[in-house]
């Protein structure tokens, strides 16, 4: 029998719940692009990290992106730089701006919105 981390589950649930939060703010870019930034840096290989990290500045960093995110024109064109070799740190920088915004901004609204309080 599979027993599930009751901590485990309780953070996943918690993540789940601020996801839609920032869904229903029009902000999920954020935390998705920080979550697949987490996952791209844990990739083994050159190309599967190649693959992803193409994945990643179509997704959330080019320019017009379906989910673009609010970073600078100097840590964009760093990235596009880094296509061609990825390291597993080549978000970095822009992960960090991320999770700026969402610790300073959508964080903070989220524990005072009523979805929190209900949690």
């Amino acid at each position: 029998m599979v027993r599930t981390n009751p901590v485990t589950a309780l953070v996943s649930a918690g993540l789940l719940v601020f996801e839609e939060y920032l869904r229903s703010e029009y902000s999920e870019e954020n935390l998705l692009f920080y979550l697949d930034c987490e996952t791209f840096r844990s990739l083994p290989s050159e190309s599967d990290r190649k693959m992803a990290a193409r994945k990643i500045y179509r997704e959330y960093v080019a320019v017009g992106a379906p989910l673009q995110i609010n970073i600078t024109c100097e840590t964009r064109e760093e990235i596009r730089i880094s296509l061609s070799n990825p390291k597993p740190d080549c978000f970095s920088r822009a992960q960090k701006i991320v999770h700026s915004l969402m610790q300073h901004d959508s964080y903070p609204r989220f524990i005072k919105s009523q979805v929190y309080q209900a949690l």
